[in-house]
């Protein structure tokens, strides 16, 4: 299925470019910042699939959605859960409150698989292992093995990978939900990968001659994995 996703906000469409990767029903087309663009290309071309944000400058997505054809799906992505109840007036597959998890996320693929009565669950391709982190204008596709540790700094999150170190604007709870279950948090600035812990001491572990300290709150959660 051929999809598009308009967002103003370039983080979240590299999140949700980085989520429909995984998944081989869905050939993502065409992003765009703003409803008007978006609008204009699908006056000439057919999608089967829209990703839409609600809140946007000079056309919202509740407006977009409304002259959209029937057949498109549409899954509302929003951090504003208030605008919920107006979305099921048209049609509506799924909707999305941010941050969007890929367990979420994962959800609503199989309701799109099911609207369009595609029988075959998602298919998830093993090959892709990656993550997209924004940095600034850039944006970084990682590969999840070489990631080491996530470090909070304010309002920024730095990713320890094996050769360098990448720095987003993230919260702690952002950067673990765009995570697999490998990562966990230890301590309340820190995410680590737990197939690079080395060692494991009573408040601290070491991960590449780095040592982490270990929440009070966390450890339950890490000497649980060690079962």
């Amino acid at each position: 299925m051929n999809v598009i996703l308009v967002d103003d906000e370039p983080k979240a469409i590299a999140l949700l470019s980085s989520y429909l990767a995984h998944f081989s029903n869905f050939n993502l087309v065409e992003t765009f910042r703003n409803g008007l663009k978006a609008l204009e290309y699908l006056n000439n071309n057919t999608v089967d699939v829209v990703f839409l944000d609600i809140n946007m400058p000079h056309l919202s997505g509740l407006s977009l959605s409304k002259m959209l054809p029937k057949e498109t799906a549409i899954v509302f992505t929003t951090a504003y859960s208030e605008h919920a109840l107006e979305s099921y007036d048209v049609h509506t597959v799924d909707y999305l409150l941010k941050p969007i998890s890929l367990e979420r996320f994962s959800k609503s693929i199989t309701k799109l698989l099911a609207h369009k009565n595609i029988q075959t669950p998602p298919v998830i391709k093993q090959s892709i292992n990656t993550i997209f982190i924004k940095s600034g204008q850039q944006i970084h596709q990682v590969d999840l093995e070489e990631i080491l540790y996530l470090q909070k700094d304010g309002n920024y999150i730095n990713y320890h990978l094996s050769t360098k170190r990448i720095m987003g604007r993230q919260s702690i709870s952002e950067a673990l939900s765009n995570l697999p279950n490998n990562f966990i948090q230890v301590q309340k600035s820190y995410i680590v990968n737990f197939s690079k812990i080395t060692t494991i001491q009573t408040d601290s572990l070491i991960i590449d001659k780095t040592q982490i300290p270990i929440g009070n709150q966390f450890k339950p959660n890490l000497l649980a994995r060690l079962k």
